[in-house]
Formats: C-alpha cells, structure tokens, sequence
C-alpha cells in the first residue's frame, strides 16, 4: 500500500489539533493591554506545544518520505502516535489553566513521552518493514536522538515535583534539540528525489 492516505490522515489529524488549541484562547475582556495580558499564561503553553506538534508534523513528513510501502503494523504504529498526539491540547489546556502546577505539568511531560515513544516505535516499524537496508534505517543510524528526548521526559516528569518550571525548561531543551527537521533524513529526502 502507498503512503499517500498515511500521510493525508495524519496531516488532517495534527491540522486539527493545532486549531484546537487555539479554539481554547478565551477573548480578553477589555480592550486595553491589559486585558491582553491576562490570557498570557496559556499563551506560553500553547506555543510549546504548537511547536512540538509542527516538530512532529515536520518530522512524519520526511520519515514518510523515505517509507515505500505501508503494511497494517505501520498503519497502527501511526495511528498509536497520532493517539499521543491527540492528548496534547488536554495537557496544553490543562498546564495553561493552573499555570504550570506539578500535576498537570507532569502529565504533559508523560504525554510528549508517550508521543516521542510512539514516533520511535512507528520509525521501527518502518525500518522493520523496509528491511535492514532501507533507506531510513541509514539515514537514521541509531537514533540516538529520539532516545535521548524520551529519558529527557522521563527526567523531567518527576522533577515537576521540585519545581513545574525546571520541568518547562527541559521540554523546551527537547523542542528546541528537535526544532530543525532530521539532517540525515533531508539529505537522504534530497538524494532520492535527484535519482
């Protein structure tokens, strides 16, 4: 099976979670500055997490790009990162509206780790399919980015309970570790699309 229905359904899915997000902004109530400030709290969150999914997003483009084929175990690979994905408006809503308290921090901490888990297992399950000599398993080599994004989560979910924000900063540190898409991958994308 081609990677083109993939690809248009996981495109729509993260399309509409980013205008989600953004349909959770409540008008300010005046209509001075400071009224504008008021919502400032959830303006922060909404950021990250805008750009986390454009991360992922961005990402899944080009990962699709070096993928063949698709099989069902792909299909649901990317089904169960789009799943993770999915709950990031909740954690986005939640963390905007308590201003970072330790729990709902937390829970977006577990909810990137479980999204970054799944994008690592959906990259398996291509190399997988694809086989050992494919062209994402070269252009990825062992991953050790994606690896280390998920320990960095699993760091920092516990250290909400010191304090939310030093958990903030190291989910920032990820997105800005993953803000310019894979170099091996576009290379590997540039290479194929001149032969």
């Amino acid at each position: 099976m081609k990677t083109t229905r993939l690809e248009a359904f996981s495109d729509g899915v993260i399309a509409i979670l980013i205008t989600i997000m953004v349909l959770e902004f409540k008008t300010p109530e005046g209509a001075d500055w400071a009224a504008l400030q008021a919502p400032g709290h959830h303006l922060w969150i909404y950021v990250l997490s805008f750009v986390m999914l454009g991360i992922y997003w961005n990402n899944h483009h080009h990962m699709i790009h070096m993928t063949d084929r698709v099989n069902g175990r792909i299909l649901w690979a990317n089904l169960h990162l789009l799943f993770w994905l999915s709950l990031i408006p909740f954690g986005t809503a939640w963390v905007g509206d308590t201003q970072a308290a330790a729990l709902p921090t937390a829970l977006y901490g577990g909810i990137l780790m479980l999204a970054g888990t799944a994008y690592y297992i959906l990259e398996t399950a291509i190399v997988r399919s694809q086989g050992p000599h494919s062209r994402l398993r070269a252009a990825l080599g062992p991953d050790a980015k994606g690896i280390l994004s998920v320990v960095m989560y699993a760091v920092a979910i516990p250290l909400t309970l010191v304090n939310p924000w030093i958990a903030v900063g190291i989910y920032v540190a990820v997105a800005l570790i993953w803000l310019i898409p894979d170099p091996r991958i576009e290379r590997s994308v540039h290479q194929h699309e001149r032969s």
